[in-house]
């Protein structure tokens, strides 16, 4: 079989919660535009922003902001698969736009979308943006019938749920965490041999997402909330370079891998 290389792994930041900070207080500080124009200037490879309905943290205007700001960097435009949000979506058109559940209720995405169940409604929802020029990536769970029902849509992108495995191993649980990453990495395989680009995110820090990095298939992660709370101590810069340093790292480990049987 061909032999997997890894290449170079893209950090996309997400600025919703230095708009969350904004938010708390009123007013414009601190805007997240900046926040993205200094996350390239460290080294981001895009900018992730999360329009919820509720519009909690990220604003319509900020949307739009960001689009004419940050240039040819590539928007990852995080949505709910709703005619609203659609809507929007083709009116910024940014980069990209990453499908994902939403609850009023939860603090923070607490899963992958549903591609199983809500299969048929997902295949038109992208059809719409694809036909507008929008990359189109699911936010999934990292199970094999997810991925298998993320490619029957036609999402050329699956970006895996890695939430579950980020709390298995700050709660120090070891079982469980080595069953759920070992999920990812089949997840990630069975993506790659889709045709499928298989993307990261949810929960990560700089010791995660060294291991994640070690996966030649995952080619992008998207991190944000603990970029921004370490950005309180060191500076949002530094936080990046960090985090930039130790995916460094992790990809350095990697050799290349046969698509099957290896690295188990």
């Amino acid at each position: 079989m061909s032999e997997i290389v890894a290449p170079h792994l893209r950090l996309g930041v997400n600025i919703d919660h230095v708009a969350t900070i904004r938010n708390a207080r009123g007013g414009a500080h601190p805007d997240p535009v900046r926040a993205a124009l200094a996350a390239i200037a460290a080294g981001a490879d895009g900018i992730t922003a999360h329009l919820r309905e509720d519009r909690r943290h990220i604003r319509d205007d900020d949307m739009i902001r960001l689009k004419a700001a940050i240039g040819a960097t590539p928007l990852n435009f995080e949505m709910a698969a709703t005619g609203q949000m659609l809507d929007i979506a083709l009116a910024v058109k940014p980069h990209a736009a990453c499908l994902v559940p939403e609850r009023r209720t939860e603090r923070t995405t607490e899963g992958g979308l549903d591609v199983v169940a809500g299969h048929d409604p997902l295949v038109a929802f992208a059809s719409e943006l694809r036909r507008a020029g929008i990359r189109v990536s699911l936010f999934i769970e990292p199970a094999l019938e997810a991925v298998e029902a993320a490619h029957s849509i036609g999402a050329p992108v699956v970006e895996l749920h890695t939430g579950a495995w980020c709390d298995a191993v700050l709660a120090g649980d070891t079982a469980k965490a080595a069953a759920d990453f070992d999920r990812i990495v089949h997840a990630a395989r069975r993506a790659h041999e889709l045709g499928i680009e298989c993307h990261a995110g949810h929960g990560l820090t700089f010791d995660t997402a060294r291991l994640i990095a070690t996966l030649p298939q995952v080619v992008e992660l998207n991190i944000g909330h603990f970029l921004v709370g370490e950005a309180v101590f060191t500076g949002l810069e530094a936080a990046i370079a960090r985090m930039r340093a130790a995916m460094i790292e992790g990809r350095q480990a990697v050799r290349p891998l046969h698509q099957a049987g290896a690295g188990s």
